[in-house]
């Protein structure tokens, strides 16, 4: 890997399928017969002739259903996509709960230790997590340097980021010591 960091792929456009056009083209073709049907009305122009009415109001018509069609579609899609999206979710928070479980074990954490790490690496102060366990800024701080010193990282950032970089596949980053290693020391 080149030290230039990850490259990104931009999003692929997405294209309207045919049926959107086709159905977005008949809508606003239907609404503008309507809106000219109605403008004729109120001017008191010369109405349109019977047929070419009913033809008007028939396309409307079509176009109001091609749009709930399209629409039910459209929902429809976006509710798996969410589901799917909802499920790889839970998947991954498993994955990063397996890997806290895997690191915890291998650096020896006491269960005590494993609450404050938890809570560090969701980002709450000293003062937040000794509030939240009952305990002292001290005590928490003590436990912290444990942590960090079973872990080999100098401090939360390096021990959060050992997590990141985990997860996105580069493994520990350099200098820093990896589960097998940390008991090593």
């Amino acid at each position: 890997m080149t030290g230039r960091g990850p490259t990104r792929r931009p999003a692929p456009r997405r294209r309207w399928p045919a049926a959107v056009l086709v159905a977005l083209v008949v809508q606003v073709v239907s609404a503008l017969l309507v809106i000219a049907n109605v403008g004729f009305s109120i001017l008191g122009a010369a109405p349109m002739a019977w047929i070419v009415y009913e033809l008007t109001e028939l396309l409307a018509v079509l176009g109001l259903v091609l749009g709930m069609a399209l629409g039910a579609v459209a929902l429809r899609a976006s509710l798996l996509r969410a589901q799917e999206a909802e499920k790889r979710l839970r998947a991954a928070q498993a994955a990063f709960a397996d890997l806290l479980a895997q690191r915890f074990a291998a650096w020896g954490l006491t269960p005590a230790e494993r609450d404050v790490a938890l809570f560090a690496i969701k980002g709450l102060s000293t003062a937040e997590i000794a509030g939240l366990r009952g305990t002292s800024e001290g005590t928490v701080k003590a436990q912290t340097a444990a942590i960090y010193r079973k872990a080999g990282v100098a401090g939360r950032p390096q021990l959060l980021s050992l997590f990141i970089e985990e997860l996105v596949g580069d493994g520990p980053p350099e200098g820093v010591a990896s589960p097998g290693q940390a008991g090593a020391a």
